[in-house]
């Protein structure tokens, strides 16, 4: 593909991205829960620092992401740069298994149905039969910029495809080496709702932390959500 989707001047302030709580900020680390003393537990912290793919990156040690691409000194940098740092092993919509993105979605409805479908998936991989709940705290962010827009575009139908990313990888890898700052999609999971894949940390801006949802899942069932 060596055409590019056209680019429209978005200005979107509050788009929701949900991140489940045990990641959040302020979350105590799970590793707290399984150390014997506080001997164990810096042994513990060390061996995870060792493979941690942000902080790896924050030393200029991951080679999807550059330290100069990476934020810090605002608030809520570390979940920014763990969004470009910590990729699926088999990548996501516009972004491969090396470099992530921050996904968004314009409506808070369209970000409980894109998180809703990929951990129903997650949950199918491993067959499970008893309701699973799990918490997630809604980030906000707001983007001002110039982004390829796949909103009308018919030409890019094949990036929209619900089952495959083969066809959005490779033009996320085309628009990445084309300095793109990200593009704006209608959603797949979510009809008439819009997401924002940003390729860059820089161009998150003004990220804070709103709700926190409660989501159930039961199989056979669309998740049940509510206020935590």
């Amino acid at each position: 593909m060596t055409v590019s989707p056209p680019v429209s001047l978005v200005r979107q302030f509050d788009t929701h991205r949900l991140i489940p709580s045990k990641y959040s900020d302020n979350n105590d680390s799970v590793l707290t829960r399984i150390a014997d003393d506080d001997a164990h537990l810096k042994d513990i912290f060390d061996l995870d620092h060792a493979t941690n793919d942000r902080l790896l990156a924050e030393n200029d040690r991951l080679p999807g992401i550059g330290l100069g691409e990476l934020v810090f000194g605002v608030p809520y940098y570390r979940i920014i740069n763990a969004a470009f740092c910590h990729a699926h092993p088999h990548g996501s919509r516009f972004n491969g298994p090396d470099r992530g993105a921050w996904y968004g979605g314009f409506e808070i409805e369209t970000s409980i149905a894109e998180v809703g479908f990929h951990k129903r998936v997650e949950l199918a991989e491993v067959s499970w039969t008893k309701p699973v709940l799990v918490t997630y705290d809604d980030y906000l962010a707001d983007f001002t910029g110039s982004f390829h827009d796949l909103r009308g575009a018919a030409a890019f139908a094949a990036c929209l495809d619900p089952e495959s990313y083969i066809e959005s990888q490779r033009l996320s890898q085309q628009l990445l080496s084309e300095n793109s700052l990200g593009l704006v999609y209608p959603s797949v999971r979510h009809e008439g709702g819009t997401c924002i894949a940003c390729f860059r940390p820089a161009v998150v801006g003004n990220v804070r932390k709103d709700r926190t949802l409660r989501f159930t899942f039961e199989v056979g069932a669309d998740p049940k959500v509510e206020p935590a």
